[in-house]
């Protein structure tokens, strides 16, 4: 598996970039945490309350934002997440999404396989890696369009 920083830039060449960003209830959830830390500060005061409780609110949704890993292809290379490898080294991608993609992010799930899977997002794509060096046999990771990072992965491996 080779690891890289991943920058948040796209650049001119890439073929497709995603960001699994967490799902709505997930935001929400993370949104309740606004009147617990007010709570605690309103005997204090009830406007440091407000602040503090905002404050919280607004940095835990966009840390949650923020930090999301990112699905891309550019410069042929395939991103997911801090984790790259350049297209030459990947066979044929395949997506799912439904009962296959549930299959193969639970019982389904290969021991030998690299994944990044995010709650909330039905579809994955398996991408088998060609390089008999490397320990892991193929990728498994989340992405709303697995029909588009299967194309953008195949461009990728034409040019």
């Amino acid at each position: 598996m080779h690891a890289l920083m991943n920058t948040d830039t796209p650049t001119a060449a890439t073929l497709y970039r995603e960001r699994l960003s967490p799902s709505l209830w997930a935001l929400l959830s993370a949104a309740v945490a606004a009147p617990m830390v007010a709570l605690v500060f309103v005997p204090l005061d009830a406007t440091i309350a407000l602040v503090a409780g905002i404050g919280v609110a607004v940095a835990l949704i966009a840390a949650l934002v923020l930090l999301s890993p990112v699905v891309e292809v550019s410069g042929g290379e395939l991103r997911v997440g801090r984790a790259h490898i350049p297209v030459d080294l990947l066979g044929d991608a395949s997506g799912a999404t439904g009962d296959d993609a549930r299959h193969v992010r639970g019982p389904g799930l290969p021991r030998g396989a690299w994944h990044l899977l995010r709650g909330g997002i039905d579809g994955i794509v398996r991408v088998p890696v060609t390089d008999e060096r490397d320990p892991v046999d193929e990728w498994i990771f989340s992405t709303r369009t697995p029909d588009r990072v299967i194309s953008a992965i195949r461009r990728a491996q034409r040019s």
